[in-house]
């Protein structure tokens, strides 16, 4: 099971994968401004008791953190100890959250953090060669015990073979969504998914994205079909090492890795 926790919401537009943000789009339907970063009302989720006193996210679930904002926004620094004291005190839930501010990881961790708290996974968001040039190295240098590396929007061909290694734990590619999204070839795709297999590290095709090119042909796919046609694809892989994981369970018609759908 899984939950969406967005501690604080807004963000400044970084890198050409934000251009069409999703977050802005939903913000501009209420005249609001995205670049205003707020903490919001459902800050303290994580650490919210129901009246019988039980957690009000029951522990085991999987929390996708920060998904209308970058967990590591420098506007955010006055409440992330407190994010992250909430982060370790509900050890028995998984929280995620990806980021294109890898860079500042360091300079931002809490005190204990260590080789990296058992319960956080961190995505580093890579769109472009450019974006995987500069922010892998980074990435890999980092104590940080469950990491993944998210291709979305996928807006170019990506070669990431120089950074895939064990310390790697999944590899997953999306599509632009929305009204002006930039196409996403099926090529580019195939091509992560085999440097995946080739490194024995899972991957997934997480949403096919609104324009997808398949042999030549542009197919315009409405926002309620993203995800499912992204499973028919049949391109995910699982390794060896994850089959024989213990923590592994049998995929259900979810998606592998199922991401919140906020667009």
């Amino acid at each position: 099971m899984s939950v969406g926790w967005n501690p604080w919401h807004g963000c400044r537009k970084l890198s050409e994968g934000c251009r069409n943000c999703y977050v802005y789009r939903q913000d501009a339907a209420f005249d609001a401004d995205s670049r205003t970063v707020r903490r919001t009302a459902a800050f303290g989720l994580p650490v919210q008791r129901r009246r019988d006193g039980r957690w009000r996210i029951p522990g085991g679930e999987t929390v996708y953190t920060c998904f209308t904002s970058d967990f590591l926004l420098e506007e955010a620094d006055p409440w992330r100890a407190e994010a992250w004291a909430m982060m370790r005190l509900r050890s028995d839930l998984r929280f995620v959250f990806f980021t294109k501010r890898i860079g500042r990881l360091a300079e931002v961790l809490p005190p204990d953090w260590g080789a990296g708290y058992e319960n956080v996974a961190i995505g580093c968001t890579v769109e472009n060669r450019q974006a995987a040039e500069l922010r892998l190295p980074v990435f890999l240098e980092l104590p940080i015990r469950h990491r993944l590396i998210i291709c979305a929007p996928l807006l170019e061909s990506l070669d990431l073979a120089p950074w895939l290694s064990p310390r790697i734990e999944e590899v997953s590619a999306g599509g632009e969504s929305g009204p002006a999204a930039r196409v996403c070839d099926f090529d580019w795709v195939v091509a992560l998914r085999d440097q995946c297999v080739e490194a024995g590290i899972p991957f997934t095709f997480h949403q096919t994205g609104a324009r997808l090119r398949k042999e030549g042909r542009i197919y315009r796919i409405p926002r309620c079909y993203q995800h499912a046609q992204a499973r028919k694809a049949a391109v995910d892989y699982l390794s060896e090492r994850i089959l024989r994981s213990p923590r592994h369970e049998t995929p259900s018609d979810s998606d592998p890795m199922p991401f919140p759908d906020p667009e």
